[in-house]
């Protein structure tokens, strides 16, 4: 195996596990929530329920820690190591909405930001898998260091932008694909958003704008997502 294709392969093996890890696990809960008989259930021990996200961070560490101490000529250990971060990726960031509200909200619509951040590893994962690179817009921009520099914090300023604007695929996506960000960062503000906050007035033409723009484009496509998300990974409560 040649050394210049490892780094895509322990990628590869990264995001294998990642996405048969949270297939796995979500086949898990619904079975689990279902109430099968013959299904084993969560895990308790003493009266306390072990979030799977205790060992997603375990499986974390390991896989870290082996993909650094191991040799650079230990590919197979290395690969493995990769791997194991993808299945503690996927069990940590399926609990991600669980971590961020410091309760479970695992089935209620809040839970729906645990899928979102999967599904946001998977395509960030698969973009560099394609080649892309974390701000590298050399081959974009041209090869002088200082255009290229200028480059990365102009497209981090837009990336951050998009951001604060509500559109979180469209900021952090941007960050592997050039002029991505700028369009998120050029166009309406979501409403709610931080940036709508500060700069749209109440009953100003923007922000009319953009409630007409959220329901006529914005929610359509978000119920879509849910509904796909929610095929793969199990309907949420409404309430």
């Amino acid at each position: 195996m040649s050394s210049l294709h490892l780094p895509q392969t322990r990628l590869l093996f990264f995001l294998l596990g990642l996405v048969v890890t949270f297939v796995l696990i979500r086949v898990s809960v619904r079975l689990i929530r279902a109430k099968v008989r013959w299904w084993p259930g969560n895990i308790t021990t003493g009266g306390t329920h072990i979030h799977h996200v205790v060992f997603g961070t375990v499986f974390l560490l390991l896989g870290g820690v082996t993909g650094i101490a191991a040799p650079d000529d230990e590919h197979g250990v290395r690969v493995g190591a990769a791997a194991l971060m993808g299945v503690g990726a996927a069990l940590v960031l399926d609990e991600f909405a669980l971590i961020l509200h410091l309760r479970d909200v695992y089935w209620s619509k809040d839970g729906r930001l645990s899928v979102d951040a999967v599904f946001l590893a998977i395509g960030m994962t698969g973009l560099l898998l394609l080649g892309a690179r974390p701000l590298g817009y050399d081959e974009f921009y041209g090869e002088g260091v200082a255009v290229r520099v200028l480059a990365i914090l102009v497209n981090l300023g837009f990336a951050i932008v998009a951001l604060l604007k509500g559109k979180v695929w469209t900021g952090l996506l941007g960050l592997l694909v050039p002029v991505l960000p700028e369009i998120g960062a050029l166009r309406l503000a979501r409403p709610g958003s931080p940036w709508a906050r500060w700069r749209y007035p109440e009953g100003s033409g923007k922000l009319r704008r953009a409630y007409r723009r959220e329901a006529r484009i914005r929610q359509p496509l978000i119920r879509a997502k849910i509904r796909v998300q929610e095929f793969i990974s199990g309907r949420h409560d409404e309430d």
